[in-house]
């Protein structure tokens, strides 16, 4: 175990960004390895295995203790893999402390609300991981890019100026804060895509008869707004990455080296919260050995 971790934070440090003042999306590679290339993929899927395992028995510990509660969120252009890192990252971990929410465009119900409303009832409970596939963050990117869809959100005229993003965020700041010192580890990652790389895997769906039905001609609208979304991306990112609460831009063009990374991070995430067994005291070391004298007494 101790081995893993070490070797996750290595992995994970240079993706992590705990301050976002200066950020620049155009520094991170969507393409990025280091320098790990296609023949190391056995080696990959082996480091990602062991970090199953790590990762399976890090949840044992946190669901024991009851003390911390993760909630991990992902953000992506379509097709960056947000389903396939879900899927094999949290492959080893138990269902019985584990809950994933996809939040997709908001209903009548949502909109009746405030936009984090629907989040914060899906937060994790103590000793879980709670998972999001998109989350609040979509107020400050997809609304952002289409501010027409802010008339459907029923917020009053006079509180939409040309601050409200910068608003948004610093409420985020506050709410993620919060989370943090109630015991609600955050980690966030945006899955960075180049958008060669979702050219390619948007025809692999059209082309593939076994992959159609991932193909959305929505998507494909959304493609001609890429620069928008890029520069939303980079402002959320700048304004929301803090050390209580970082995002790591990983790599999406190499699946396989972006679950990895994902892995890691996670891995690093949770083995900073010092997980333990709960102790047990010596009235209830008492009672075991009562019920265990009875157990062997027993026909």
């Amino acid at each position: 175990m101790k081995e893993v971790i070490e070797s996750s934070r290595k992995l994970a440090k240079p993706f992590r960004v705990i301050n976002g003042r200066n950020f620049k999306l155009s520094k991170y590679n969507p393409g990025e390895t280091l320098g790990f290339g296609s023949e190391d993929k056995p080696l990959a899927k082996e480091a990602l295995e062991n970090g199953i395992q790590a990762l399976a028995e890090l949840q044992d510990m946190l669901y024991a203790q009851d003390k911390w509660a993760v909630l991990l969120i992902f953000q992506a252009m379509d097709a960056a893999g947000k389903d396939g890192v879900i899927k094999h990252v949290m492959s080893g971990l138990n269902p019985q402390g584990c809950q994933v929410f996809s939040f997709k465009a908001p209903s009548a119900e949502d909109l009746d609300h405030d936009y984090l409303w629907r989040c914060m009832k899906c937060l994790p409970n103590r000793g879980h991981i709670g998972i999001f596939n998109r989350s609040y963050y979509e107020e400050t990117l997809v609304v952002r890019v289409h501010p027409e869809l802010l008339d459907k959100a029923k917020i009053p005229p006079s509180l939409i100026t040309k601050k409200i993003w910068n608003e948004r965020f610093e409420d985020i700041r506050c709410f993620e804060r919060y989370l943090s010192r109630n015991g609600i580890v955050v980690v966030k990652f945006f899955l960075n895509l180049s958008k060669n790389e979702q050219k390619r895997r948007f025809l692999e769906r059209a082309d593939v008869p076994d992959k159609n039905w991932k193909f959305s001609v929505s998507d494909m609208a959304e493609r001609s707004f890429w620069n928008q979304y890029q520069k939303a991306y980079e402002d959320m990112i700048r304004n929301t990455a803090t050390k209580e609460s970082p995002w790591y831009v990983v790599p999406a063009d190499n699946k396989w080296f972006s679950r990895e990374v994902v892995a890691a991070a996670v891995i690093d995430a949770m083995a900073n919260l010092n997980l333990a067994y709960p102790r047990v005291d010596k009235a209830k070391l008492a009672e075991i050995a009562r019920a265990r004298k009875a157990l062997l007494s027993s026909q």
